[in-house]
């Protein structure tokens, strides 16, 4: 086994610099609000899931509503969850004024944070 220490870190991309960037949007003091202990950001994918298009908008939806029925529905989830590092959900979100909500696939993936700490990060379907 080779000596660790012998390596030398190229690039690191840390969890500050995402969030910064606009990688991922932080929903961590909604979060602590929702009852969660550990931060929580989710994926610009995420974000994109999370905030209502115009005509959404007009019908009432908002940023802070879905964010807050995200968090919700993964709050449930990972009661009933077996521990694990991931859990899969899929909350339901109106996609189009009319029509039924629609359930969206997403993964929630819980990992050390930049300092080491216990983060929760939640992702679609294929994002890493």
């Amino acid at each position: 086994m080779e000596n660790i220490e012998a390596f030398e870190v190229v690039h690191s991309y840390t969890r500050a610099q995402a969030i910064e960037d606009g990688v991922l949007v932080d929903l961590s003091q909604l979060a602590r609000e929702a009852g969660f202990r550990w931060p929580v950001a989710v994926t610009q994918g995420v974000w994109a899931v999370v905030t209502p298009a115009p005509a959404l908008k007009r019908e009432g939806q908002s940023c802070l509503g879905r964010a807050w029925d995200l968090l919700n529905v993964l709050r449930v989830e990972l009661r009933s969850a077996n521990g694990g590092r991931e859990v899969a959900f899929a909350p339901y979100f109106l996609a189009e004024p009319g029509r039924a909500p629609r359930s969206v696939a997403m993964r929630a993936v819980s990992g050390p944070g930049d300092a080491g700490e216990s983060v929760i990060t939640v992702m679609l379907p294929g994002e890493d």
